[in-house]
């Protein structure tokens, strides 16, 4: 009879970050992941012998004494080939056919702004502050959590909408400094402290990881296994017993059975209940509440491969926005922002071999295929592809022709691809959607009704890498107690 102390299902981030923390602790851990790659979003791939991100693209506060920096010095991620994006510009905004550099650090990124802005000075001077603070108290939900105090800070129970519309009277203003919102989906019930937060890690420092974010799960994977711990591939979980108000064992691929003290799911929520059969203790309107919730919008993908030493890389991520104002985008149908990511070669700095362009896009526009398997789609969803290829690349060539003349291979993606090989529910981009207006609806907490069955990753606060390692530190402090995590982590 296999027994281990703990199994945790899905090797995205959130699932290899849990089970480095409690190996190291010297809990038995095992992690399994359905799909021949682990990874999740972290997920590589190799065409033509150049290699591709999926989700992955950069990070920010990764600079010394920063919270990533911190939390991947802990985790052993340090040592990858990180490379630090211009200071002076990681991200540029075209919109309304004029351009907007971010800077890093919040002071030279409120003196940035207002030379663009001189008129809203004091105010940029305010909002720069504001997330200077937001981002020293990152590490508060680990540190004093509370859900009442959750519900009742204006961070979480405001929407960024609305303190954007209420500190700023140019418009310009707000959709510029909202110019980077492909990080997170815009919506006027996002709450502040999502928008806050991931905006405010970005300014603090920004780095593109060389050779793919994969790197991020092997060396989790290699180091949880060097402390005996064991993650295994083409491991789907198919059935989750319960007994008695606890979890019992899990069933792989439909036959091999494993025991165990706790379970920690870094699937989607909706997967994680279906795996359990009916029992009082998963209320059936709590299952309801859990299939009512909303996912964010996936992403339509272009992977370019360029002719060699034909097109100069750039150290900074550009976004292309065709509308004014972006708190209105629709994400589907007709074209609307565009995001722009320079893979960098430490071999030859000065040009780029491949670029990822990102474009919103909603499961709904590819929805009527679903089911349907990699290769054998519809030529009504390769037309499809096609006429947003073409979009993209027409727009794209506008502002930078030499992307187009320089193409040599071109791949795309839909959120369908995504669901196929991360495993992420609708392809969503940033998982569940939240609203401030349903905080204790939309922000889930890793507790759930069975007392050994944890939750972790993007769907529950935070999404990004930054919010997804935090996240991961709140999951084991149920297990191993909040002042062993803080003391572990060194946080």
């Amino acid at each position: 009879m296999d027994k281990y102390e703990i199994v945790i299902i899905g090797a995205g981030l959130g699932g290899l970050q849990c089970a480095y923390l409690l190996s190291k602790r010297g809990y038995k851990v095992l992690v399994l992941e359905k799909n021949k790659q682990m990874g999740g979003c972290l997920q590589t791939f190799k065409r033509n012998g150049i290699t591709f991100d999926t989700g992955f693209h950069y990070v920010g506060a990764l600079d010394k004494n920063q919270a990533l920096n911190k939390l991947f010095g802990y985790f052993n991620l340090l040592h990858l080939p990180w490379h630090r994006l211009d200071t002076a510009g990681f991200d540029e905004v075209f919109i309304q056919n004029k351009k907007f550099l971010y800077a890093n650090d919040y002071k030279c990124f409120a003196d940035k702004m207002s030379e663009y802005f001189p008129h809203q000075r004091k105010e940029l001077q305010t909002y720069s502050n504001f997330l200077e603070q937001v981002g020293n108290a990152i590490f508060d939900p680990i540190k004093n959590p509370s859900e009442d105090k959750m519900v009742n800070s204006p961070l979480f129970n405001q929407s960024a909408y609305s303190y954007l519309h209420n500190l700023f009277s140019d418009p310009l203003l707000i959709n510029v400094l909202s110019g980077t919102s492909l990080k997170m989906e815009l919506s006027e019930q996002l709450p502040l402290y999502v928008f806050a937060q991931i905006n405010s890690s970005f300014i603090q420092s920004a780095w593109r990881l060389s050779c793919g974010g994969m790197m991020l799960a092997q060396s989790l994977a290699s180091d949880i296994q060097q402390m005996g711990g064991k993650v295994i591939t083409n491991a789907e979980v198919t059935k989750i017993t319960e007994k008695e108000g606890k979890l019992e064992s899990v069933e792989i691929n439909g036959e091999t059975v494993v025991f165990t003290d706790y379970v920690i799911s870094d699937i989607h929520p909706q997967a994680t209940y279906s795996l359990i059969s009916d029992t009082p203790f998963i209320r059936k309107v709590f299952r309801k509440r859990m299939l009512a919730l909303e996912n964010t919008y996936g992403m339509f993908t272009l992977n370019i491969a360029l002719k060699n030493n034909t097109v100069k890389y750039k150290n900074r991520n550009i976004y292309l926005h065709k509308h004014q104002n972006l708190w209105q985008n629709t994400y589907g149908g007709e074209l609307q922002s565009v995001m722009l990511s320079y893979a960098y070669n430490p071999l030859n700095s000065e040009y780029t071999n491949n670029i990822d362009i990102l474009v919103p896009m909603t499961w709904q526009e590819v929805a009527p295929y679903a089911g349907t398997s990699v290769g054998r789609r519809t030529m009504d969803y390769q037309l499809l592809k096609e006429r947003k290829t073409k979009e993209i690349l027409d727009y794209i060539g506008i502002y930078f022709p030499e992307i187009i003349s320089n193409m040599e291979h071109l791949y795309s993606s839909t959120p369908l691809t995504y669901e196929n090989y991360t495993a992420t529910v609708n392809g969503s981009a940033y998982g569940l959607r939240k609203d401030c207006n349903k905080l204790l609806y939309t922000i889930l907490a890793p507790k759930t009704p069975i007392a050994n069955l944890l939750l972790t990753g993007q769907n529950l606060n935070l999404h990004g890498i930054l919010g997804v390692s935090i996240t991961s530190l709140i999951t084991c402090a149920n297990i191993l107690g909040r002042e062993t995590v803080i003391e572990e982590v060194n946080i």
